[in-house]
């Protein structure tokens, strides 16, 4: 038999820089812990066996790796020394579109894009929340010469770097650089989507090849090379893309006469890594047979694998904790999808938001780990209800400091340096807010997953945590400019500037247009009530499905 983990991760619901690293941040948790979130998928060839005998499996093999996690204390690699650096490569190359992903909000917001096309550019990061819909494919269908991760892995990485090399000498005509046309944000989306849909399938097929490459005792290597490894290529596509591209950074600190880097040279040599990297790997690595890897978990195939999907979904506790996790995340749509774009449109340089990043990042690996301890036991949601109404408010507070921001500029436009002190000590306080809530889901999740249907459980339920973040980021995106009312100044009549016709009409007269009441106040208040009123029903509905029995989260084997 074989066996394949498809890790569900948790992707940013906005475009805050301190969001994208605290995801980053709270995968290491997710991976490296009891929280590793899998799906078990493989052609039958034996009789389904009774649940009595899988449970007594399961046990003997949680025994049999903790005797190996023991014997291999103390020892090197050895012969995996060199699987895990792949491993860890591949996973660094998965990171660099998400990165480069992540930093195309910012240029679009420098290109003063409406915040409608901003809601249209969200749509591009949703593959990784819902690729469970096809995981168990790639996790079936396969070439048996070219093995069943490579039959997926190669494809996925060529076309990759196919798509950068391509879309290198078009991406600045795409975005409007140096051309009074505005972005085609449209093409853009559908070009990251791809990209993005294409770094999932080879997430889910690394995922599953990690199983395979490494023996038995060091296996336990494949998280902590997908955590460090995608943040390392997260941080090169975004922080360290974002600061080389700018000019101001290049200059001021680096000593340059212009900006290092430009975005068509940047996609250029990673199509380049990527062909070839992916061509040694193609001819040069051979897999392993799933047929040599002890697989003592359960296995359902490709249907069997939805159906399971589908009795989980029919289960009412479940439907209630969905519809939790689906609307749990509206009050901070605003705070988490619109802050770091209104500081940039403020005049706070691209740049200087990316480099914040750096400061949180070793705060926002261990934070998880220092939380972990009061989920413990039977309350693990006891963090989320603590931390929920915190964080409610903390939307209020990074609306203030928007709202504060003009008021630290220079003369020059600049902005010192105590300014960005203070944004790094106000992320840090609400990322102990965020932790709280995401510790403690995900302890929950461990402990009602029903084990007896592998990690489908755990995908799915992270499936739904994911796509509970990104549905309020996309409605606050596309509905802040409705909420914005503008007035033309400095003309005989004020009128409205609230349309684009209008806009121009007021230009062509002489007049500036100027923000009266904006959107982004008016949303910080209303989801603020929102979450207000959430709690009422939402605490009390957690405090029901935190108390009932794991039992009552058990899935029917019957017909599986």
């Amino acid at each position: 038999m074989t066996k394949n983990h498809i890790h569900s991760k948790n992707l940013p619901s906005g475009y805050s820089c301190p969001c994208y690293l605290s995801w980053l941040a709270q995968l290491v948790f997710q991976e490296t812990g009891f929280l590793g979130l899998t799906i078990m998928t493989s052609r039958r060839k034996t009789a389904e066996k009774s649940i009595n005998d899988e449970h007594y499996h399961l046990l003997m093999h949680d025994r049999t790796d903790e005797k190996l996690h023991h014997e291999a204390k103390g020892e090197g690699l050895g012969s995996d020394r060199g699987n895990v650096m792949l491993l860890l490569f591949l996973y660094v190359l998965q990171g660099i579109p998400l990165g480069l992903a992540g930093s195309i909000p910012m240029i679009l917001q420098n290109r003063h894009v409406p915040y409608k096309d901003q809601a249209t550019f969200s749509l591009s990061f949703w593959p990784f929340s819902i690729k469970l819909l096809w995981a168990p494919l790639v996790d079936s269908v396969y070439f048996r010469k070219m093995g069943r991760r490579k039959s997926w892995l190669v494809p996925a990485q060529y076309l990759i770097g196919v798509f950068m090399l391509l879309l290198s000498p078009a991406v600045n005509e795409l975005l409007g650089v140096g051309s009074d046309h505005p972005p085609n944000v449209t093409i853009i989306t559908c070009v990251f989507f791809a990209l993005n849909f294409l770094a999932a399938t080879q997430d889910i097929a690394v995922d599953g090849w990690a199983l395979t490459i490494l023996s038995r005792k060091h296996v336990g290597w494949a998280s902590t090379c997908n955590s460090v490894g995608q943040t390392a290529g997260y941080f090169l596509g975004y922080v360290v893309f974002l600061a080389l591209e700018s000019k101001d950074f290049c200059v001021n600190y680096l000593g340059q006469e212009d900006s290092l880097v430009t975005l068509p040279g940047f996609l250029y040599f990673w199509g380049i890594v990527f062909c070839v990297t992916t061509t040694a790997v193609w001819i040069f690595k051979p897999e392993r047979d799933d047929l040599e890897v002890e697989a003592d978990e359960p296995h359902f195939g490709l249907l069997g694998t939805y159906k399971i999907l589908g009795r989980i979904l029919k289960m009412r506790t479940m439907q209630d904790l969905i519809l939790v996790l689906l609307t749990c995340k509206i009050g901070f749509a605003a705070a988490d999808s619109l802050t770091a774009l209104k500081l940039t449109e403020n005049g706070v340089p691209k740049d200087r938001l990316a480099l914040l990043s750096i400061p949180l990042t070793p705060v926002q690996v261990l934070l998880p780990f220092y939380i972990s301890r009061y989920t413990a036991g039977p309350k693990p949601l006891n963090p989320f209800m603590f931390g929920y109404p915190l964080r409610l408010m903390f939307g209020l507070m990074l609306a203030g400091i928007v709202w504060l921001t003009p008021a630290f500029k220079d003369a020059d436009g600049s902005y010192p340096f105590y300014y960005y002190c203070i944004i790094v000590i106000i992320y840090l306080i609400h990322q102990v807010f965020v932790n709280c809530m995401f510790v403690g889901v995900m302890a929950f999740f461990a402990r009602i997953s029903d084990s007896s249907v592998g990690g489908t459980y755990m995908t799915l339920l992270n499936t739904f945590t994911n796509l509970g973040g990104n549905w309020p980021a996309w409605i606050a995106l596309r509905y802040v400019s409705e909420l914005t009312w503008k007035s033309c100044l400095g003309v005989m009549t004020a009128f409205s500037c609230n349309s684009k016709q209008e806009e121009q009409m007021c230009e062509a007269a002489g007049g500036t247009c100027t923000i009266n009441i904006d959107g982004y106040y008016v949303e910080s208040v209303l989801l603020l009530v929102f979450g207000l009123l959430w709690m009422y029903w939402g605490i009390s509905t957690i405090k029901r499905l935190q108390n009932l029995p794991v039992s009552a989260w058990a899935v029917s084997r019957r017909n599986c």
